[in-house]
């Protein structure tokens, strides 16, 4: 079923369609606000500076004084009644706007700047937050990408009409007024239309100091470390998109030669190239939560940001192009090429953030660790824009701005990868399954999403944990032969994966007596641990005898029984079907199309290693 299909699902359209008229009215409003002050007013140049430059700050401001408070107030109560009080503050700042707008009264309009601040502040939480509960777990990516690429275009479409409303002589102000007006309005009728969302937390014990609240929770983020750095990694993509756009308007200007409108295609090509790669995630991911997408990601936004550096289009100097004629100038659809590269790698890169922080984090919790995201963000993002001033006003160009930004970016990745190796782990299994197969899966919502299961499977080559890794949405700790579990670069994936190396009671007794105490261990922690009972791979395609092993684990620790079954995997790469002598070659089959399939899990006290055999066996059927 494909993503879009969520677009016409009660439980997720009113909610995107809501989101997505709030962003469009922010940047809506904020652009008409500029255009008003920049262009229509004839003010000074150093005060319109200084109101251009103070409005960002105001904006941001909310962030920090009140997402704190933003997190407990979404885990506490029922979120789409909040979405309601919510749109409804958004009506109230937008008729104190359109006053604003009809008064020229600055400081009126810098408060409601403030406002819708607050506003995205106390939206933010609970918009995330909601998605986990309003979806299906292979619904995550999916839902976070539509929810990406809606907020891009909605951002983006706000911008261009709040320049143009404010620009219709002599109705300027009343056009501005009353379509950021109706966007209120219409938003809060389509939030109407909301499911209702329990609270997370109801018997949470509300703080109400800001300051010690903010240090809670970054406390709270802070606790499981592969979250936080998720949380950095998603922080560190609004830095770098704040570098990126703040430097669009003197960018297109000074190198690209361009008017206003070469601007508008920059911005419209980076929201498109978001959307896309968002939207590209599901499909990518297999409708997973793949943090492998992540490195990708990493790697693309410093290529193409550094290809700008050299990307020099034949545009005359002292020249003001408008969009059509800069796109006719020799090497102008290499930049334009970069731009939407740049928002499709900046997809690739935050949605599966986005998604894994969302299934990561328990679900009392997850409305303040998204609080505490959002805090880190505007950290970020106000560093931002003092690295752009201060690399500005060292006299550095923007390609040079760019360039700089995209090595900071592979640095920045590397640190946060080698913080928590799961995500390169991810991405060598991600590479390595995706390279070699095609997969498709079938029954692997029987794994359960919470508590202890055993998972059985037959073994067909060295590839099969990296396939079930890829595959199960579950994190999985994987009982495996020594020697596998030992050769180079698979090593580390199944370190990172903590699987549990296992020898035969001839080779070493010490190490599998140690294996079975580590899966008890696991299994009493409420993880789900895989094996393979036929104790190596398979000879002849055929699924061998199940040893007794797996009866000594249900019998010292009695959990639940998953059945999973691969198709197609005799005669691939790394199976044994080809001799000895053919192994020294290309296998026959590189690009194997392969299954996996699950059944209804069983319970421990009618499982034993005969029983999951003959259901392994039914499962996989005629195909080897």
């Amino acid at each position: 079923m494909s993503q879009f299909s969520l677009l016409t699902k009660r439980r997720f359209a009113p909610f995107f369609w809501t989101q997505a008229l709030g962003a469009f009215n922010d940047n809506a409003f904020r652009n008409a606000m500029v255009m008003l002050v920049a262009f229509q007013m004839a003010l000074p140049d150093a005060q319109v500076s200084l109101y251009t430059n103070l409005a960002p700050a105001l904006f941001i401001l909310p962030y920090f004084l009140f997402s704190a408070t933003a997190g407990q107030i979404a885990e506490k109560f029922e979120k789409t009644r909040l979405i309601r009080y919510v749109k409804l503050f958004e009506i109230a700042a937008m008729v104190v706007a359109a006053i604003g707008f009809f008064t020229h009264h600055i400081s009126l309009l810098l408060v409601v700047l403030f406002l819708m601040g607050m506003h995205s502040t106390m939206f933010g939480p609970i918009k995330y937050s909601i998605l986990p509960q309003a979806l299906e777990r292979d619904e995550l990516v999916g839902g976070n990408a539509l929810v990406e690429m809606g907020t891009q275009l909605a951002m983006l479409v706000g911008m261009i009409v709040g320049n143009s409303l404010m620009l219709i002589a002599g109705y300027g102000t009343l056009a501005a007024s009353l379509t950021t007006i109706a966007i209120a309005v219409t938003g809060y009728l389509v939030s109407r239309s909301i499911p209702a969302a329990p609270a997370t937390a109801p018997q949470l014990k509300f703080n109400w100091n800001p300051l010690s609240e903010t240090w809670r929770v970054l406390k709270l983020t802070h606790e499981d470390r592969a979250i936080f750095n998720a949380v950095l990694g998603i922080s560190w993509f609004w830095f770098f998109g704040t570098v990126m756009i703040a430097q669009l308007p003197n960018y297109t200007r000074h190198v690209l030669g361009g008017d206003g409108s070469v601007n508008t295609l920059a911005l419209t090509l980076f929201s498109i190239g978001t959307g896309v790669g968002s939207l590209l995630c599901e499909r990518l991911s297999g409708k997973r939560v793949e943090i492998g997408l992540v490195p990708i990601g990493a790697f693309g936004l410093t290529v193409f940001a550094v290809d700008l550096f050299f990307a020099h289009p034949a545009v005359t100097a002292g020249a003001t192009l408008g969009w059509t004629a800069f796109l006719a100038v020799p090497g102008a659809w290499r930049v334009a090429l970069d731009l939407t590269m740049i928002g499709a790698f900046a997809g690739f890169y935050v949605v599966p953030l986005f998604a894994f922080v969302q299934s990561r984090a328990p679900r009392e919790r997850l409305s303040r660790i998204i609080a505490g995201n959002n805090i880190v963000n505007a950290l970020l993002i106000c560093i931002a824009s003092g690295f752009g001033i201060g690399l500005t006003a060292f006299g550095l160009s923007v390609p040079t701005i760019f360039l700089i930004t995209g090595l900071i970016n592979i640095a920045v990745a590397v640190y946060i990868f080698t913080l928590v190796p799961e995500f390169m782990m991810r991405f060598i299994t991600w590479i390595l399954v995706h390279s070699l197969y095609r997969v498709r899966v079938d029954g692997l919502k029987n794994v359960p999403d919470e508590g202890a299961a055993l998972v059985v499977c037959n073994h067909v080559s060295f590839m099969d944990p990296l396939i079930l890794m890829a595959s199960v949405r579950r994190p999985m700790r994987f009982v495996m032969y020594y020697k596998i579990f030992n050769i180079p670069v698979l090593n580390f994936v199944f370190r990172t994966a903590k699987a549990i190396p296992i020898a035969g009671r001839n080779e070493d007794p010490a190490q599998l007596a140690r294996a079975f105490e580590l899966i008890d261990e696991a299994l009493a922690a409420g993880e789900v641990v895989c094996i393979f009972p036929e104790g190596g791979l398979t000879k002849d395609g055929g699924i061998a005898t199940f040893r007794p092993g797996v009866d000594q684990i249900l019998a010292r620790r009695p959990v639940p029984v998953v059945p999973l079954a691969l198709r197609g995997m005799w005669g691939s790469i790394f199976s044994r079907r080809d001799s000895a002598m053919h192994r020294s070659r290309l296998p026959r089959r590189f690009w194997s199309k392969v299954e996996l399939v699950g059944g209804s899990p069983l319970k421990a006290s009618d499982a034993n290693a005969a029983v999951l055999e003959a259901r392994v066996s039914e499962l996989r059927g005629d195909r080897a």
